[in-house]
């Protein structure tokens, strides 16, 4: 009996093995014939680059949002990554590059990197990179026959922004809509920095008083600090955000004896489209086309 069973185990874990041991997967071809090219500026060598159109989606999608994620998060980040680089081109046409792979505009990773970042697991996440961009292929977002602007950020507080009280400019269908499912999946919903008060007021350029009067004047509709009055000088929520490094500019002040404790919700400048807001819709069954559509208002999606 005990030799029966032996068998019968072999006979299952032998098959296995083989495929585990022997069978490697196989890397997706990525072949789109084109001649458009994005012209990248590479910060850290301070080079321009040609690199093809599909091939810097490619990069942008896995630079930008965790292969990890859901494939239909992951399509509508391949639509908003190439409809942004579209909008860069034609507004950069006269200009010596179109994009910056940083932060700036998209942060863009080239093959080499992510092989080193991925490690054994390249070929499967490339693999989910390369199904979302060509399941989306040529696809971008449309208002008024015009490309958008597609910006896109990690994590809401609750709810996105309006446009224009985060870049001045007004755009319709950049508008503040319900995120709240972002607290859900996101891990850095929450965040806490502390400062000694004396760096806190270097950083925002005031005079060393060991009094902090702190009143928030207004709000943004994304429910974020609009003016802020700290010991009576008047700034933008915005402004601080960015002096302090905070994550977001939804944030509360706490002086503790000689440090400030500032707490934060979301990441990123909640313009457009959630990352994390994205991944919790498509947990919940959205497809990219809907998640697209929910956080760009009266957009189409059209197709080259």
């Amino acid at each position: 009996m005990k030799k029966i069973i032996i068998a019968i185990l072999l006979i299952i874990l032998i098959p296995y093995l083989v495929v585990t041991l022997f069978i490697k997967e196989e890397e997706i071809e990525f072949n789109f014939i084109t001649n458009k090219i994005v012209r990248v500026k590479r910060e850290n060598k301070n080079e321009i680059e040609e690199i093809p159109f599909e091939e810097y989606v490619k990069g942008v999608l896995a630079g930008e949002m965790p292969a990890s994620f859901h494939i239909e998060a992951l399509k509508a980040q391949a639509v908003a990554a190439r409809t942004y680089v579209m909008k860069k081109i034609e507004d950069n046409k006269n200009k010596e590059y179109d994009v910056v792979d940083s932060i700036k505009n998209q942060v863009y990773l080239d093959d080499e990197t992510l092989k080193k970042n991925w490690g054994k697991n390249y070929t499967t996440n490339i693999n989910k990179i390369k199904q979302a961009i060509i399941e989306t292929k040529g696809e971008f977002l449309t208002h008024n026959n015009e490309i958008i602007t597609a910006f896109f950020f990690s994590t809401s507080n609750g709810k996105t922004e309006n446009c224009e009280e985060v870049f001045v400019e007004t755009l319709p269908y950049l508008k503040s809509v319900d995120s709240s499912w972002d607290k859900e999946v996101s891990p850095v919903f929450n965040d806490t920095k502390t400062f000694t008060l004396k760096n806190f007021y270097n950083k925002l350029g005031l005079k060393y008083n060991k009094n902090l009067n702190i009143k928030v004047l207004s709000y943004t509709e994304g429910n974020s600090i609009k003016t802020i009055k700290i010991n009576n000088i008047i700034f933008k929520g915005t402004d601080v955000r960015y002096k302090l490094g905070l994550k977001s500019a939804d944030f509360t002040i706490e002086k503790v004896n000689e440090n400030v404790n500032i707490k934060t919700k979301g990441n990123g400048h909640g313009v457009g489209m959630s990352q994390y807001g994205a991944l919790a819709m498509a947990n919940k069954g959205y497809t990219y086309d809907k998640i697209l559509k929910y956080y760009y208002k009266n957009v189409e999606i059209e197709k080259n």
